[in-house]
């Protein structure tokens, strides 16, 4: 891996092993895993779901009304911030008020039948974890999880479980997204060889050393619930709560886990993407010890797959609004585009196949764009008629929420319930990983090693605190 400016502050690890009860646990591989899967003691239409919310600010408030605009009845609510579960219990004054998800977990088990999950990255698989083993029915936000060995544990348990899940894509539930994936697999643009996709992400900070010094905790914040599995570390005022937690490696996954559940999403499921063969951090920003760079650029390769070629998929991330350039793809790459835009949209993922091209620019895929071959510029997908003449095959949605609910009332497979989602969240992971150990990464997909990179193994798994185990 290249470095765009003078590295500083790099620093490497002894790789710690996972171990063979551990990796076998996590990293069986069923069909059931792998399809979607059957929801086991499905609840009736008219049953009460009660449901337990973990993080209420942020995405989780949102998170939290949408489960009560579906019909959850919410029984207990959780953060680590007394004012935001103090501000939610006022508009749902029946539920329960907790501070440590562990706690409210131990406490509700026997009068909750589901979970959501909105709190930063770090804790996601935990949680999860914790709630699905109790055989609770479980939403969780992007990214799934922050390891890969959290991700497949996180399938294996909805699978073994028989559990509804739902991942917090929410662009999944477009009409645009499903009609792309549509119009890729019919093969209107060809077989795809290349695919680029980039965001305007980081807008919190990163690139940067952690500060000297703490502060007092304030007396709202549960410091230690907040930490949760990571290693404990001083607080500091306006560093890491509420926002500025996704560049940080021990709690976040940086631009990448945040944006790439959204913008490859959509041509994840055209292209049936799987695992890739090789993954390098090809340039970045200067790197630091304990967050992601400012900007990055990550190759991966995927191989031949039920009868597509071989794709090459670069992401890059980094926001113009930065001092440094953000990394993105060749001017020749996107001529067309700056043909019709005066700049680069801030996002996009652009499919280049050898019969055309199909732009979207926006982070959900809600709405794209399509050029064929011998054609001047890009056009409405919607409108093109060669578009028109694809069958649609794929059901649409009644609501990204309201499929988990559909989902726990009668087994109808959410978009993306754990078996599809752990996937997608693994490809992106691994970004993460290439990024941190400097050089490309042979990957396994199956035995879950890197046959080249055995520094790559610490990465795929958090060993987690005292007190902090699923």
């Amino acid at each position: 891996m290249k470095d765009a400016t003078t590295p500083s502050d790099q620093s490497a690890t002894g790789a710690s092993k996972v171990s063979r009860r551990q990796f076998f646990r996590a990293g069986a591989v069923g069909a059931a895993a792998l399809s979607f899967p059957y929801v086991g003691n499905v609840l009736g239409a008219n049953d009460k779901i009660n449901v337990a919310c973990i993080g209420v600010k942020g995405k989780g408030d949102s998170d939290t009304d949408d489960t009560a605009r579906c019909g959850g009845n919410l029984v207990a609510l959780c953060d680590v911030d007394s004012r935001h579960v103090e501000e939610k219990g006022r508009k749902y004054p029946q539920a329960e008020l907790f501070n440590d998800f562990r706690k409210m977990l131990e406490k509700m088990e026997k009068s909750i039948d589901a979970v959501t999950v909105s709190i930063p990255d770090h804790c996601h698989g935990l949680a999860s974890a914790m709630a699905m083993s109790m055989g609770k029915h479980v939403y969780c936000q992007k990214p799934l999880t922050q390891t890969i060995f959290e991700a497949r544990q996180l399938r294996d348990l909805a699978a073994n479980k028989k559990l509804a899940t739902q991942m917090g894509n929410q662009g999944s539930a477009n009409n645009g997204l499903r009609r792309a994936v549509e119009i890729v697999q019919a093969g209107l643009i060809g077989n795809v060889s290349e695919l680029h996709v980039w965001t305007n992400r980081p807008i919190w900070p990163q690139g940067l050393n952690r500060p000297q010094g703490q502060d007092p905790v304030p007396d709202y914040l549960n410091w230690d619930a907040w930490i949760g599995p990571a290693p404990m570390r001083p607080f500091k005022d306006g560093v890491y709560h509420d926002f500025k937690w996704r560049g940080w490696y021990d709690f976040g996954t940086g631009a990448l886990g945040d944006m790439a559940c959204h913008t490859v999403n959509m041509p994840f499921r055209a292209l049936k993407m799987g695992y890739p063969t090789a993954v390098e951090c090809e340039v970045a920003s200067a790197l630091h010890s304990e967050t992601f760079p400012k900007t990055s650029r990550i190759r991966f390769e995927f191989p031949k797959r039920e009868g597509l070629v071989p794709l090459k998929f670069w992401w890059y991330d980094g926001n113009p609004d930065d001092q440094i350039a953000p990394m993105r793809p060749k001017s020749e790459v996107v001529r067309d585009l700056m043909e019709m835009y005066d700049k680069l949209p801030a996002s996009g993922c652009l499919l280049v196949g050898d019969k055309g091209k199909l732009f979207s620019p926006d982070d959900y895929a809600a709405n794209s764009l399509l050029m064929l071959k011998g054609e001047t510029g890009f056009s409405a997908m919607e409108k093109h008629e060669a578009a028109k003449a694809i069958p649609q095959t794929i059901p649409r949605s009644p609501g990204h929420n309201e499929e988990w609910f559909r989902m726990m009332r009668d087994g109808t497979p959410a978009y993306s319930n754990f078996a599809i989602a752990s996937k997608l969240t693994e490809i992106i992971l691994l970004g993460c990983v290439a990024l941190r150990v400097g050089k490309e990464m042979k990957w396994d997909g199956e035995a879950m090693k890197s046959p080249n990179c055995p520094e790559a193994t610490q990465y795929l798994q958090r060993h987690n605190r005292d007190g902090w185990m699923a």
